[in-house]
Formats: structure tokens, sequence, C-alpha cells
């Protein structure tokens, strides 16, 4: 892990930085090949297939208790475990409340249905 990762979680409860990391393991485990981008100013880590938006997979976003998992295209993704939460024209998240709930093999599976959407349009 570098130090730009470790000042920005600095910033958040021990419980959120260790579902971060839980999630970014897991991210780079489904999306090897990712981007990463670390935005404090946002408070958001971002991975993609370049530095746009429009190349953008998903973003682990920290908060006091919990970590958003937020999905750029969510809206295209298949939910059947309805994990998905959110109302916007394009993106979901989901909440993760606990470094378990990071091995949830749904959570696994909407990655990645994420990394095989059309990121050309």
């Amino acid at each position: 892990m570098n130090d730009k990762l470790n000042a920005f979680l600095a910033a958040y409860s021990r419980e959120a930085r260790e579902i971060a990391l839980s999630l970014r393991t897991l991210v780079l485990d489904v999306f090897p090949d990712a981007i990463e981008q670390i935005d404090p100013k946002s408070g958001i880590i971002s991975y993609g297939f370049d530095r746009t938006n429009s190349g953008l997979v998903c973003v682990i976003a920290p908060h006091l208790k919990h970590v958003n998992l937020m999905f750029s295209r969510g809206t295209q993704i298949s939910d059947p475990s309805k994990l998905l939460d959110g109302t916007g024209k394009y993106a979901r998240h989901v909440k993760i409340r606990s470094e378990e709930e990071t091995q949830n093999p749904a959570l696994r599976g909407l990655l990645e249905k994420a990394t095989k959407l059309d990121y050309k349009q």
C-alpha cells in the first residue's frame, strides 16, 4: 500500500479503513488492470480503464461507519441479489457496513459484470 493511500485512509475510522482496504483487494482481484486514482478532495478511490469519467468502472467512498462501493453504470448491471441502491440516472452503490460483507459472492458478481460493460460508448 502506498503513502498516498495511507494518508487518504488515515482520515477515517479503523472500521471504515478496513472495509475500504478489503474492497480495494476485491476490486483489484476482479479488475487487476484497473487504473487506481485517489482523490482526497472528493473522498474517493476510483478504478477505471483510463483516467476519464467515461472509463470509470467503480469508486470506493469511505464514510464514518460504512463504505460505499459505487458503480458508474450501475443501472446497466443485473442485480438479482438486490444489493444496488440509489436513484441516479446511471450510478448505483452498495453500502458496506462490515469487512465480512466484502466477501459476498454477489458483490464480486457485480464487479465482474461492471468490468464487462462497454466503456467505449
